[in-house]
């Protein structure tokens, strides 16, 4: 499996500054890409950067810093594109002379700490799942929970929610499905990219939850599936629309891309979440790409655009060894259409 750790965006971010191309510097030579934000897509982004390095020589420098990070830094002018979970309007996108095309598609899973439950066998619905992280159930062994799992083995223990203290793409996903499933957590939370968490302890990045959630005892919280299998941590299974318990995987983030309607989707502003379909993941997510329409250094703008094509035509075996779901063919071709309409290329 291939190795993904926080050591690995460290050594990004420190190529970027000595490169001087990170937090505002510029770039020297149009082989210099450096790319900021989403952490969900940081797995399979940084095995793309390895590989498109050695076929091409260019180094595509990733900072893994959550959503609202990366948007802020290729707004700033600080990177040459930003990755985020959560797609922007087009009113936002015109004023700030920027595009968005999605890359990729995943899975958000809920991640346990409770060795007395096998991996993968515990059962939430979403409103289950929406009481606990507004903290109206608070022991394991709730009448709720029981009533889902009757064979399982659950400790007479509290539950200590975490929760994404940054401005997360992936929390964007988690609490637009809650608020979707859930009409008490849709009054009173709402849905977005920070949320002001009633109840739990709140970690920074991907990898804050899932060290997080490897040392606090019975505690829950949410996370992007490859790191779950990087870390190891013990999912559980959602209820989709359909009534079915899914397992995380490949084949049902695809199943989940089936009801997508991305010809319809202005600048691709479109969420997967609650999909129909009986196989569908209730919580499959995409990472957009943030990007200028005119690059103020045009020989990085065209190296970035080329890393982009090679990664939706080329990349798609990296994205399925780590349980990413790649673009359909229909759509590569639309957001290549969408390039030609929209980027200003010398």
């Amino acid at each position: 499996m291939y190795v993904f750790s926080k050591t690995i965006t460290t050594v990004f971010v420190g190529l970027a500054l000595s490169l001087g191309v990170g937090l505002g510097g510029s770039a020297q030579a149009a082989d210099e890409v450096v790319g900021a934000g989403s952490t969900f897509v940081f797995p399979v982004l940084s095995k793309w950067a390895d590989e498109y390095n050695r076929k091409s020589g260019t180094r595509v420098n990733y900072q893994s810093v959550g959503s609202g990070a990366g948007i802020a830094k290729v707004k700033a002018a600080e990177v040459d594109f930003g990755a985020s979970d959560k797609p922007l309007k087009s009113e936002d996108l015109a004023q700030s002379g920027m595009i968005q095309f999605p890359l990729v598609s995943g899975g958000i899973v809920p991640v346990m700490n409770l060795t007395s439950v096998a991996p993968g066998s515990l059962k939430f619905t979403g409103a289950l799942l929406a009481d606990i992280f507004m903290g109206k159930i608070t022991q394991w062994n709730d009448p709720a929970i029981v009533a889902l799992n009757p064979t399982a083995v659950l400790p007479k223990k509290a539950i200590t929610v975490i929760y994404r203290s940054d401005s997360s793409g992936t929390t964007y996903n988690w609490v637009n499905y809650l608020s979707r499933v859930s009409p008490q957590w849709k009054e009173k939370l709402g849905d977005g990219a920070s949320t002001k968490w009633p109840v739990g302890l709140g970690a920074q990045g991907s990898e804050g939850i899932a060290n997080y959630v490897k040392k606090v005892p019975n505690s829950i919280s949410y996370i992007e599936y490859s790191y779950s299998k990087q870390y190891k941590l013990n999912y559980g299974l959602v209820q989709n629309k359909a009534g079915n318990y899914v397992t995380p995987n490949l084949a049902s983030f695809q199943a989940a891309a089936v009801a997508a309607d991305w010809a319809q989707a202005k600048d691709f502003n479109l969420l997967m979440v609650d999909a129909e379909g009986e196989n569908a993941y209730p919580i499959t997510a995409t990472t957009f790409i943030v990007m200028p329409k005119q690059a103020a250094n045009a020989a990085r703008g065209l190296a970035a655009r080329d890393f982009f094509k090679w990664v939706l035509e080329e990349g798609q075996p990296q994205a399925t060894q780590l349980d990413y779901a790649p673009l359909p063919d229909s759509l590569v071709k639309q957001i290549e259409a969408y390039w030609t309409a929209n980027l200003v290329t010398p």
